[in-house]
């Protein structure tokens, strides 16, 4: 098949990116570098520079005729959301339309969706949540991750585009960037592994589902295989507290940094799990990964590669 990747130079998307290729698809990078890294590309992608929202994404999609989009593009930032909801709008709304119409007008039969499975359903009700779960965003992020899925519906029912939109849970491992606000385990890793003192935020017993990269690239991959549209959780079923987080980090790396916990930030969602069942019955998808495996690549990853 012919693949497009948005957001294929990024964390997530070149790790789909490689597991495409040695699938034996052809696969198109959109990325504009704004946060990914050209040196994430796989040598053996057709690599375009573009933001999703520019117009020469149509002539891209004009030329190739794709038979599927990945599109993982997006201001994944829930604080930056907060901060400037026009600008993760523009991204994640306007930016998913434009990619959406030139499926319509191109004949992509398939959209394969990076939704959030933490920022979508907001403060849970019950855990860990399945897909049934009420949705309830309480970000800028979460809110245009669920309006990403219902313009999905809109172009299923319109145009006849067939989609899976995929709600991730806490994703980390290898590429992941270190450099900014989001992102504990890669922000925690690099300071760590340069003996400088991370911050936990509150008194760190908030929890995530934390699943590691590659068992998130398999499920991108199954998606591939399935013939209608749906919804599916990719995430573990299991919390971790920040604090348990930075223990195992200290394993990892060796570190003596004891815990050192800052104000907690506002808003910021205390518990956050998401059930696999559906993932499991109808993909055959389930994580290879628990955290102590995942966390020990990620550091060999970022001990190699990201200390400098």
């Amino acid at each position: 098949m012919k693949i497009l990747v948005t957001g294929g130079a990024g964390f997530i998307g070149s790790n789909i990116v490689d597991a495409y290729i040695n699938a034996g698809h052809e696969v198109v990078v959109i990325d504009d570098l704004s946060t990914g890294r050209i040196q994430n590309v796989n040598s053996k992608a057709e690599f375009i520079c573009a933001n999703i929202q520019d117009m020469e994404v149509a002539e891209s999609f004009l030329r190739h005729k794709f038979d599927v989009v990945n599109h993982q593009a997006a201001q994944m930032d829930v604080r930056r959301s907060v901060e400037d909801p026009i600008y993760d709008a523009k991204n994640n709304v306007l930016g998913f339309i434009n990619i959406l119409q030139n499926c319509a007008k191109t004949g992509v039969k398939k959209v394969i969706f990076s939704s959030s499975g933490g920022a979508i359903y907001g403060e849970q009700d019950y855990f860990p949540a399945d897909e049934e779960h009420k949705l309830q965003p309480c970000s800028p992020y979460g809110i245009t991750k669920l309006v990403g899925e219902k313009y999905l519906f809109f172009y299923a029912q319109n145009y006849g585009l067939k989609y899976i939109a995929l709600r991730y849970a806490n994703v980390y491992g290898p590429r992941q960037n270190p450099h900014g606000e989001a992102g504990v385990v890669a922000i925690f890793t690099r300071m760590l592994l340069k003996n400088q003192q991370p911050v936990i935020n509150g008194n760190g017993e908030q929890t995530r589902d934390f699943v590691f990269v590659q068992d998130v690239v398999r499920a991108n991959v199954l998606a591939l295989e399935q013939k209608d549209s749906n919804i599916f959780n990719v995430g573990t079923s299991k919390e971790t507290t920040i604090n348990e987080l930075y223990r195992i980090l200290l394993k990892k790396t060796g570190s003596a940094l004891i815990e050192k916990h800052g104000p907690g930030k506002e808003g910021e969602q205390f518990r956050s799990v998401i059930a696999y069942n559906k993932a499991q019955k109808l993909m055959g998808w389930s994580p290879r990964y628990d955290i102590e495996k995942g966390l020990e690549e990620t550091v060999a990853y970022f001990r190699k590669n990201e200390v400098d």
